[in-house]
Order: C-alpha cells, then sequence, then structure tokens
C-alpha cells in the first residue's frame, strides 16, 4: 500500500498535465482560427487603474446616473462622467455650452479642461450611434481640441490587430468629411495618435508604424504628434515604457530618424517633470541638443510654458525670455498653442504683439501654422495674416502655406 500512492500520484499529475496541454492546445488552436486573416499582431489591450478604481482606457464611455449638479468640484471622475452623460442624453451642444461657461468660472474644469472634453466626445459619438463625420460635425475645438481626440479614441475600441488599426486608420479622418489638411483634418489625425497608443497599452512602436501606413507624409507626421503627446501623459493612470525618469529626451534619440522631429517637439513635457519643473533648467537642456532638433526643443518650451501659466501674456513672455536667443522658437510654439487651442488666432495674436520686436516674427510664424489650417486657400491664408499684422504677415503667411503641404516638411509636428 504505501509503495503504490507515489504511483497513484505519479498517474494523477500525468493525467492532469495532459488534460492541461490538451486545454491550451485547444484554446491556441481557437485563438488562431479566431484571428485568420487579421492580421499576425494582436494588441494588448490598454487598462489603467485611476485613482484607486479599474478603468478602460480605451475611449469606452459607459452612460451611468452620475449627475453633474450632485458632483464635487473635486471629484474630477465624477464630473467628466456628468459631463459625459449630458452630451449622451442631450447631444454634444448642450454639454459644450455647459463646458464653455464652467472654464471660466471653475477651476477644477478649467485645469481637467482636455480630458472632460475627450469625454464628451466619447459620449457624443454614442450620441451620433457611431457616426464619425456626424459627432465631428457637431463639435468644438475647446480646450485643444479634447472633443475630436475623444472620438477618435473610441473608434479603436472594437480593433484588436494590426492590420485592423492601419484599416480603421486609414477611413477614419476621410469618413468624416474634413477638409484635406485643414483644421479638423489635423485634429482627426493627430486624435488618431492619442487614440492608437491607448489601443495598444502604450506601444510607441506599434502606434508610430500605423501612422505611417496612412495616406501621406503630413497624415502620418500630424498622427505621429499625437502619438508622441499621448506617450507624455499620465491622465489615465498608466506610465508609459517609452519615458525614463534618469533620461528625459529618452526616447527621441532612439526612435526612427522620420519621427525624431515629433517626439522632439514634445520632449519638454517630461523634462520639466524631472526638473520639478525648473524652466531655467529645462532651457539648459534644451541648448545642449543638437542644433537640429535643438530647434524642435525650444518650440516644445514654448507649448509647455503657455500650458504652465493657462496663456496669460505676462508670464508667457517672462518664460520664453529665459531661453535668451532661442526666445524666436518659444513664441513660435507658445503662439501656435495658444492658436490651436480654440481656433482663435486673436488670442495668439496679442501674445505677439506685446513681445520683443525683434523676436516678433517667429512669434506670427508659429501663429500662422493654424491660419494654414484654418483658411481654405493660400489667398485667404496671406489675407488673414495681413489682418493680424502687416509687418509681419509674410512669416506667417510662409508657415502657414507650408503646414498644409502634403510633404509634411513645413507642418507643425
Amino acid at each position: 500500500m504505501t509503495r503504490s500512492a507515489p504511483k497513484g500520484r505519479r498517474f494523477l499529475t500525468l493525467r492532469f498535465s495532459m488534460l492541461v496541454l490538451a486545454f491550451v492546445s485547444l484554446l491556441t488552436l481557437t485563438a488562431a482560427l479566431a484571428t485568420k486573416g487579421q492580421g499576425k499582431a494582436q494588441l494588448r489591450i490598454a487598462r489603467g487603474v485611476v485613482d484607486g478604481s479599474f478603468h478602460p482606457i480605451a475611449g469606452k464611455f459607459v452612460p451611468d446616473t452620475t449627475n453633474l449638479d450632485d458632483c464635487d468640484a473635486a471629484d474630477r471622475r465624477c464630473v467628466e462622467q456628468g459631463f459625459g452623460n449630458l452630451a449622451y442624453s442631450e447631444g454634444p451642444k448642450a454639454a459644450l455650452a455647459l463646458f464653455d461657461r464652467r472654464r471660466v468660472t471653475d477651476r477644477s474644469v478649467t485645469t481637467d479642461c482636455h480630458r472632460i472634453a475627450h469625454i464628451i466626445g466619447s459620449a457624443s459619438l454614442l450620441y451620433f450611434k457611431g457616426n464619425v463625420a456626424q459627432t465631428y460635425a457637431h463639435g468644438s475645438p475647446s480646450c485643444t481640441s479634447g472633443y475630436y481626440h475623444g472620438i477618435l479614441e473610441r473608434a479603436f475600441t472594437n480593433v484588436f490587430t494590426t492590420r485592423g488599426l492601419v484599416r480603421v486608420a486609414r477611413t477614419l479622418c476621410h469618413d468624416a468629411g474634413v477638409r484635406r489638411r485643414g483644421f479638423l483634418d489635423y485634429q482627426c489625425d493627430h486624435g488618431l495618435g492619442h487614440g492608437l497608443m491607448i489601443q495598444t497599452g502604450y506601444d510607441l512602436p506599434t502606434a508610430l508604424a500605423v501612422c505611417r501606413g496612412l495616406q501621406t507624409r503630413w497624415d502620418e507626421v500630424s498622427c505621429a504628434g499625437g502619438a508622441f503627446m499621448e506617450n507624455g501623459s499620465t491622465v489615465y493612470g498608466m506610465r508609459s515604457q517609452w519615458l525614463k525618469s534618469d533620461d528625459p529626451i529618452y526616447p527621441c534619440r532612439r526612435i526612427k530618424l522620420r519621427n525624431r522631429a515629433s517626439c522632439f517637439l514634445r520632449v519638454t513635457t517630461q523634462i520639466l517633470r524631472t526638473t520639478k519643473f525648473d524652466f531655467a533648467k529645462t532651457v539648459q537642456t534644451c541648448r545642449s541638443l543638437e542644433p537640429k532638433w535643438r530647434l524642435y526643443c525650444f518650440r516644445s518650451y514654448g507649448r509647455d510654458a503657455e500650458h504652465a501659466v493657462g496663456g496669460k501674456v505676462g508670464p508667457t513672455l517672462r518664460l520664453c525670455r529665459l531661453s535668451g536667443s532661442a526666445e524666436g522658437l518659444c513664441l513660435y510654439g507658445a503662439a501656435r498653442t495658444i492658436a490651436d487651442r480654440d481656433g482663435n488666432t486673436d488670442l495668439a495674436a496679442a501674445l505677439c504683439q506685446a513681445a520683443d520686436p525683434r523676436r516678433q516674427a517667429g512669434c506670427y510664424a508659429g501663429l500662422g501654422v493654424v491660419v494654414g489650417l484654418l483658411q481654405a486657400t493660400d489667398q485667404d491664408r496671406a489675407k488673414a495674416c495681413r489682418s493680424l499684422s502687416q509687418t509681419y504677415a509674410s512669416p506667417c503667411t510662409k508657415a502657414a502655406i507650408a503646414e498644409i503641404q502634403p510633404s509634411g516638411r513645413g507642418a507643425w509636428a
């Protein structure tokens, strides 16, 4: 009896192992059949934890009973959900109108405005039953076009292969019925970059590869800019593996040359975090780069300087002055960011008018980037630039025309 027990256990162990092997084989075969013809690369779906609670981050807005009026202003998730529920029940027009009013009076909404706009866009796509074109048509560029980015995040929700991502990405922005290389087209491609990062679990190489599969180099550059912007974001409770605390430049020097400009154009977001928002040290880091990348770093610095002070002219100018001889590049990034936030070039022109006259040409060039996207023809672009500044109409117009070239060589990203 004592010698037969081990044999029995060995038999049971062997039998159990064979059952496990058979089960695994069945699962493998099932997965292979399910994904046959769908592309070789299966995507890891992004999941994150925000404020201690599970939160799916691939744009999956789900309406509930949350009422915006019942939310504590400090409870961001409640406020976001409340705005989303409003958009889902009454449409984006009502939600965006209230959103714009609250941004003026409620600091908590102002601070979280881009994420709230994402949620409104995601909920509005549900309201319009998945019709991207209709949802875009009823949108708004409020708070750096978060509404449009939210739509694109949700559009990837049911895509699970790399090939599927390329297929959806190539059709979404064109199906939206927007003018090619116009303001909404840029926001659509940029939003694609955000959505690709979120849907792939912050897999930067995969997101950039899908961006490259778009129709033109301009589309690719615009999409890559969204991917790099999302890579540096922590709003979803995830930290990208493509960030390093001891190397704030990473991954800009490691990625393919075709994407480095887009990476360096957003690099100061991570530099500022590692320096605890020491702008003087951030300037030194930009200045230490090779001249080719220094240009983009200082434009990135201008973008983040403007964000840090909420677009206020005086503080933005003071932070740009820290960049010394690169002040014009800083102003370029700041002016472009102000104009892009709400599609309003007049606000950016106020910054340029108040800047040192020796640096105003760079400022108006940055403003011109958005003029290029907003206006439909080169004649209209030149006219808009002249209305903003007779003196600096030329750099404004030149940047406006360069921005919309299919080659992407003059594009912001």
